[in-house]
Parts: C-alpha cells; structure tokens; sequence
C-alpha cells in the first residue's frame, strides 16, 4: 500500500498534467457515442472558454502547490492533525482523510459557494454555461478556484494527512470531476443505484439545472452521502433538466471576457432564494 502511494507523491508534473488530459480527452470522446442529451452547439467553440478557464486552474495549482508544500513541511515534522491522535492500518487513514476531503474541499466549499453572496457572483460562471459537457468541469472563475483551493487546504492541517493521500486524492478529484459533468447516458437503473454512494452524471446534472430549488442540491464530488446525510440531494428525470442559470442567461456563456467579467457585471443580479 505504501509503495502505491509513493507513486503519486514521485508523479512528475508531466504526468499529472497529462492525467488531466487524458480524463478530459476520454470523456470528451465518450459523450460523443454516448449522450445524455442531444447538445445543439459546436463542441470546439464550446470548449474554448472552458479550456482557456483550466489553464488559469493550472496556473492557480502550480502556485498552491509551493504553499502546499510548505504546510506539508511543517505537518511532518509538527505531527499536527487528526491522523496522529490515533493508530490504525494506511488504507483506513486513506479513506478519512479522503472523506475529509471530499466533504470540506468539495462539499463544504461548493455548498457556501451558492449560499455567501460574493462567493455565489463567482460561480455563476460556473453554472452560466447552457451546454454542459466533460469541458464544464474545468469551467472555475479563478478566483472561485482559489477558494476552493483554500478550503482543500484547510482539510489538509485538519487531518495532519502526508502529502502522498493528498495527491491520490487529487487524481481521483480529477476522474470524478469530468465524469459528473461529461454528457454521458449510463442506464437509469444503474446511475440511481450508484448514486445511492457516489455523485454520478445523472446526479450531478440536476444541480445544473437553470433555477432553484435544483440549483442548490447536489453539491457533491465523489460521495453522495453528504448530500444525502445534509438533505441537499435530489434525483429525479433527466429529461426535465435545462442548462445555465436563469441570472444569468443574458450573457454569453461563450466569451471569457464577459465570464470573467460576471462576478462584477451589475446586469447579472443576485438570486432569490425560496
């Protein structure tokens, strides 16, 4: 177990670039043989702002990646943490502090991302785009990823977590991002029954849905409970989904000025809740 782990903390840059990539690529293709739905736009033209949106994400990465080290650092030789409260085999520590994760990096931040005004602004360039495909994972304002990459943070000095469960953890971010935005048809059986404990593409498509109340569930990555234990989850047909958000749908979901530009356009109004 130690030795698979050691491979993610070893990973050269190269290859976690290209992991992204390749996840990327290899739902991009499959939603073209597959689709949920029947997407009436030009998928490159599509992809552009997405893809110009995942390198500012890389960027943001590459300079959280020096902070990162430096609380890594200071984690080892500290011992601060839950982790070190207690002994137990790798794989169970493994799997709270991916737990831990996916609930305050994931759930935790999405969660206030629609419910704090500011942080909302932000990620209606996120729920802005009307074609949802695997492209829209990579679709973070920067200063919402940023955000996010404060929160991811935050689990890490929680659980005390050797870097090594972080990096896996981000490679199994990475599949499940792409696989719950990806405009891929599973069979409805089979996407309800496993969302009874992960977010699947089916799941995931009703927070995309243009207005409230759906636009506030589902804020899971990996996991389902959380929505479920939190009473955010809703599954019902796919078919009554409509992409965007209704604050928004004035905007072209296609130009990165106007996207970068939404959390301080004041033609774009604060939502309603109900």
């Amino acid at each position: 177990m130690q030795e698979f782990l050691n491979f993610f903390e070893t990973m050269p840059i190269w290859m976690k670039a290209g992991w992204v990539f390749l996840v990327l690529g290899f739902f991009w293709i499959l939603e073209g043989h597959y689709s949920l739905f029947q997407l009436r736009y030009k998928k490159w033209k599509h992809a552009k702002v997405n893809l110009i949106l995942l390198l500012f994400v890389m960027i943001i990465n590459a300079v959280f990646g020096i902070a990162t080290a430096g609380i890594f650092t200071w984690l080892n030789t500290s011992q601060f943490g839950l982790l070190h409260f207690f002994e137990a085999p790798i794989w169970v520590e493994l799997i709270l502090a991916i737990l831990i994760l996916d609930l305050i990096a994931q759930y935790g931040v999405h969660y206030f991302l629609h419910q704090i005004p500011a942080f909302w602004r932000l990620h209606i360039v996120h729920h802005s785009d009307k074609n949802v495909d695997a492209t829209t994972g990579t679709r973070h304002h920067p200063i919402d990823f940023i955000i996010r990459e404060t929160f991811a943070l935050i689990a890490v000095v929680i659980t005390g977590m050797p870097i090594a469960f972080y990096l896996f953890y981000r490679i199994l971010s990475v599949l499940f991002t792409y696989w719950t935005h990806a405009n891929i048809s599973l069979p409805m059986a089979l996407d309800k029954t496993l969302s009874y404990l992960i977010v699947t593409p089916n799941m995931h498509k009703f927070h995309h849905h243009f207005e409230l109340p759906w636009t506030d569930t589902n804020y899971g990555n990996m996991f389902s409970i959380w929505d479920r234990l939190f009473g955010t989850f809703v599954y019902d047909d796919p078919k009554k989904i409509q992409y965007g958000v209704d604050l928004a749908d004035h905007t072209d979901d296609e130009s990165i000025a106007i996207q970068l530009g939404i959390p301080f356009n004041k033609n774009v109004k604060s939502k309603n809740r109900q």
